[in-house]
C-alpha cells in the first residue's frame, strides 16, 4: 500500500476511502484487534503530506477524504498528539467539521498556538478535552474564552484538563456584557487545573458551576477553600495534593470539609521530600481531625489519600478504617502507616504504601504522574524484587510507565533501571512478552542518554543490557544502541562498566568488533576479548542477512580466513569462526561471496581432521553442505565440488553421536532447501544428521518446530523417495519415529483426566 501512495498521485484518496472503511468495521460491528486500528492510524499519520495540500495560512487539510466515522477522528487527533505530530500546520486536518467531528479531543504536551486552536477545535461540539502541559502560547485563558465562542460546547463540554499551564486568568475579557469564565461551560462535570495559576478568584467562579463533580486544584495558588461551599451538593471528587498556598485555620479547613457531604473522594497528599516549611502544618492539623473526626464528618467518603503527610499516628489510621464501612481506598504512602494491622483485614481495601508489594504497585498505578511518589514506591519495589524469581511483565510495566512520565528525572531513573535489570535478569526475560522488553530496551537506551555521566544509572542500564535473550530476540533499533554504546565506550574508562559495555558488543556493527579480532589476532592473543568479539560476531550475523553484508563489506572474510588458518589447534576460536560462516552460508545473496578456493579447501581439510573436536568438523560440514547445495550458483571448478560432496558423504557416517546439546536452532528453515529430493545424498546428510541431533537432546521443542514448520512433510518425502541414498533415509526416518512417539505421548497426556478434589 505504501508504494501504491508513494508511486501513483491518484492513489491517496482511495487510501483514505479504504482506510476509514476498515475503521468502521472495526469498530462498528466488533471490537476488533485495537493494535490493528492503531496501526492503520499511524499510517495515515505517516501519510499525511501525501493525502493534504496546504492551506495559504500554511495549515493542512485533506485534498480530498470521505467522512470519518466520530471514534475514528478521535483516535486519528489521539495518535498524532501521542506521535508528536500535532501542531499549528497539522491540525488543520481537524478544521473541517464535515469530514472529521470531534468529541473527545487532546492536544497535551502540543505545541499549538491559540488561534490554531480557535479554528480546529473550538467549532466542534466537543464533550472532552485535554489540554495539559500544552505550549505554543496557548493559555487556560485562550482555551476558556475559544471553547465558550462556541454556544454548543457551552454545554456539550463534561471534561476538560489543563494542568500544568497558565491561566493568564486576568486577561479573560467580557462577553456582551457577562465576564467569560470556567462559568460560561455550563456542562463542565470535571475540571483539572493542577500546576497552574489557579487563584482564589478563578476558584470561586469554577466552583459556580451547576454540574461540577470532580475538582482537581493540586500544585495551584489557592490559598482558601471557602468557594467549594458553593460547590457542596455536587463536588464527589476533590484532589488538592501540596496546596503550598494554602493558609486557612485547621477549624476553617474542617468547617469546609463538614460541609461536603456529597464527596466521596479526597486527596490531601503531601510531597514528603520538600524541605519543611511549616505551610503544612494546618492541612496536617485538619487531616488528623478528619481522621478522628468519626462518620458523620464526610459522611460520603469512600476514598482518602494522605500520602506524605506527617505525623499521622496508626491509631488515628485505625480509628478511620474502623469507622469506615465503605471504605474503597486509603493513600499512605511515605506517612510511616501503612503497616497498621487493621489494613490487612480489609479484604476490598486497596491501600498505597510501603508494607508490601500489592501497596507499592497500588501506588506506582496512581502516582504515575507525582514524581516524589514514583520515586519512594520505586525505592520499596527495589527491596521487595530484589531476589525474585518468578517472571512479573506487570510489575515491568509500571516501571517503565514510570520511567516515561519522568523522563529527565535522574531520581526516578536511578531506581527505575535498577527495577529493570532485576525484573529481567537470567530466565526471567525469557517468560517477558517481546513487546514489552523492546519498550524496556528503549527506556533504558533514553536513560544512557539522558544521564551520560552518572555512573549507577549507566551501570543498571548496562547489567539490563547484558541479557543473550535481550540481545538476540528483542526487537528494538540495534543500529542506534550500538552506536550509542561505541560512543559510551569511547568516553568512558572504568574498567567495570567497560566489562559489561563489552558484553552488549553483539550490538555493534561488525568494523568495531572486526577491529578487536584484528589486533587480538597480529599478537596471537588467546583471551576472553578475543573470544567474545568473536562470538559477538557470530550471534550479530545470526538471521541478519544485513550484518552479514556488514561483515563482508568490512574485509571480514579475510580476516577470518587469516585467524582459522593461525588458530588451527584452537577449537573454541575455530567454532566461533565456523559459525559465523555458517550464518553466511545459509543467507543465498552472501553465498557467492564465500566462494573462495582456498578458504574451501582449508574448510574441507577441518571436515576430514579427526583428530579435531566434534564442533569443529559439524560447522565445517555445514558451511560445504549450504554451498555446494546450490549447484547453478557454483563458480569453482567441478572437480573440487565433486571432492567436497563426496567428503560429506564419507565424513557424516562416521561421526558418533553427542551426549550433550552441542547447538541450538531458532527455526529449521535454512535446512529445507538441503533436504529436497533433488539434493546430492552428502548435503541431505548433513541436514538430517544436524536436526536428528537436536531432536534427541530437546525433543519436545524441536518436534514441535518440526510441525509448526512443515519440516516434517518434507522428511516424509524425504524418507519416501524412491531415489534417497539409505544413510540419510535412515536418519529421517529415525527423527521420523521421534516424532510419532512425541505425538503419541502429547496426545495421551491431553486425554487424560484432570485431579478433581476430593
Amino acid at each position: 500500500m505504501q508504494n501504491d501512495v508513494t508511486g501513483h498521485p491518484e492513489r491517496p484518496v482511495n487510501f483514505v476511502c479504504l482506510l476509514v472503511y476498515f475503521l468502521t468495521h472495526l469498530i462498528m460491528e466488533c471490537e476488533g484487534p485495537q493494535a490493528l486500528c492503531d496501526l492503520c492510524l499511524s499510517q495515515v499519520c505517516c501519510s499525511l503530506p501525501a493525502l493534504c495540500r496546504g492551506r495559504t495560512d500554511g495549515s493542512m487539510c485533506f485534498s480530498w477524504a470521505p467522512v470519518f466515522p466520530q471514534e475514528v477522528a478521535d483516535q486519528l487527533m489521539h495518535t498524532m498528539a501521542a506521535k508528536g505530530l500535532l501542531n499549528d500546520t497539522t491540525v488543520g486536518i481537524f478544521r473541517d467539521g464535515g469530514t472529521l467531528r470531534l468529541r473527545r479531543a487532546t492536544v497535551r504536551r502540543c505545541p499549538l498556538s491559540p488561534n490554531a486552536f480557535l479554528l480546529a477545535l473550538c467549532p466542534h461540539r466537543l464533550q472532552e478535552l485535554d489540554a495539559s502541559w500544552a505550549s505554543g502560547g496557548l493559555t487556560g485563558a485562550a482555551i476558556v474564552s475559544g471553547l465558550a465562542s462556541n454556544p454548543e460546547c457551552r454545554s456539550s463540554l463534561q471534561r476538560l484538563s489543563l494542568d500544568g499551564l497558565r491561566l493568564d486568568w486576568e486577561s479573560l475579557v467580557e462577553d456582551a456584557g457577562t465576564r467569560v469564565g470556567f462559568s460560561s461551560l455550563r456542562g463542565l462535570r470535571t475540571l483539572k487545573l493542577a500546576n497552574t495559576d489557579l487563584s482564589d478568584a478563578a476558584l470561586a467562579d469554577v466552583c459556580s458551576l451547576p454540574h461540577l463533580e470532580s475538582l482537581d486544584i493540586s500544585c495551584s495558588g489557592v490559598s482558601n477553600l471557602s468557594p467549594l461551599l458553593d460547590c457542596k451538593n455536587t463536588l464527589r471528587h476533590l484532589i488538592a495534593h501540596r496546596l503550598q498556598r494554602l493558609h486557612m485555620a485547621p477549624s476553617g479547613l474542617t468547617f469546609v470539609l463538614r460541609q461536603l457531604d456529597a464527596l466521596r473522594h479526597l486527596d490531601f497528599s503531601e510531597d514528603h521530600v520538600a524541605e519543611d516549611d511549616g505551610s503544612g502544618e494546618d492541612v496536617n492539623e485538619a487531616v488528623r481531625q478528619l481522621l478522628e473526626g468519626g462518620p458523620d464528618l464526610l459522611p460520603s467518603l469512600v476514598s482518602l489519600d494522605i500520602s506524605g503527610q506527617k505525623k499521622i499516628s496508626e491509631a488515628a489510621v485505625r480509628t478511620f478504617v474502623e469507622t469506615r464501612g465503605g471504605l474503597v481506598f486509603l493513600g499512605l504512602l511515605a506517612t510511616g502507616t501503612s503497616t497498621c494491622d487493621i489494613l490487612s483485614t480489609k479484604k476490598n481495601l486497596k491501600v498505597t504504601g510501603a508494607a508490601n508489594e500489592d501497596q507499592v504497585c497500588e501506588a506506582l498505578r496512581r502516582y504515575r504522574d507525582r514524581q516524589c511518589f514514583v520515586r519512594e514506591a520505586l525505592v520499596h519495589l527495589y527491596n521487595l524484587i530484589a531476589d525474585t524469581d518468578k517472571p512479573r511483565p506487570d510489575i515491568l510495566k509500571l516501571v517503565l510507565a514510570a520511567m516515561q512520565s519522568h523522563r529527565s528525572s535522574l531520581h526516578v531513573h536511578v531506581i527505575a533501571t535498577a527495577c529493570v535489570f532485576s525484573l529481567t535478569t537470567q530466565d526471567l526475560a525469557e517468560a517477558m512478552p517481546l513487546s514489552l522488553l523492546g519498550a524496556a530496551v528503549a527506556q533504558l537506551l533514553h536513560a544512557m542518554k539522558t544521564f551520560p555521566n552518572h555512573q549507577q544509572v549507566q551501570k543498571n542500564c548496562l547489567l539490563a543490557l547484558c541479557s543473550e535473550h535481550i540481545l538476540q530476540e528483542v526487537p528494538f533499533d540495534k543500529y542506534s544502541a550500538a552506536t550509542l554504546v561505541i560512543n559510551w565506550l569511547s568516553s568512558h574508562e572504568d574498567a567495570t562498566l567497560q566489562r559489561m559495555a563489552v558484553a552488549v558488543i553483539c550490538l555493534l556493527v561488525s568494523k568495531q568488533l572486526l577491529a578487536i579480532v584484528q589486533q587480538k589476532a597480529m599478537v596471537g592473543a588467546l583471551d576472553s576479548s578475543l573470544k567474545f568479539a568473536l562470538t559477538a560476531l557470530w550471534n550479530l550475523t545470526d538471521e541478519m542477512p544485513s550484518a552479514g553484508r556488514s561483515f563482508i563489506e568490512c574485509r571480514g572474510l579475510e580476516l577470518y580466513q587469516e585467524v582459522l588458518e593461525s588458530y588451527y589447534g584452537e577449537p573454541s576460536i575455530q567454532q566461533k569462526i565456523l559459525g559465523l560462516l555458517n550464518n553466511l552460508a545459509e543467507v543465498q545473496e552472501l553465498q557467492p561471496d564465500l566462494l573462495d578456493e582456498d578458504l574451501l579447501e582449508h574448510v574441507l581439510s577441518l571436515l576430514q581432521d579427526t583428530q579435531l573436536d566434534m564442533e569443529v568438523r559439524y560447522f565445517a560440514g555445514g558451511i560445504l553442505a549450504q554451498l555446494a547445495s546450490r549447484p547453478q550458483a557454483w563458480t569453482l571448478s567441478d572437480e573440487l565440488l565433486g571432492t567436497i560432496l563426496g567428503q560429506l558423504h564419507a565424513a557424516i557416517p562416521t561421526w558418533t553421536p553427542i551426549g550433550r546439546e552441542m547447538v541450538s536452532y531458532r527455526s529449521f528453515q535454512p535446512f529445507c532447501p538441503l533436504l529436497q529430493s533433488s539434493q546430492p545424498p552428502g548435503v541431505q546428510l548433513w541436514a538430517v544428521w544436524a536436526i536428528h541431533l537436536v531432536c534427541s537432546h530437546n525433543t519436545s521443542h524441536y518436534c514441535s518446530m518440526l510441525e509448526k514448520e512443515g519440516v516434517a512433510e518434507l522428511l516424509k518425502s524425504l524418507s519416501a523417495g524412491p531415489n534417497t541414498h539409505p544413510d540419510p533415509k535412515g536418519l529421517a526416518d529415525s527423527i521420523l519415529r521421534m516424532l510419532d512417539e512425541h505425538q503419541s505421548r502429547s496426545r495421551t497426556f491431553s486425554r487424560q483426566p484432570e485431579p478433581r478434589n476430593s
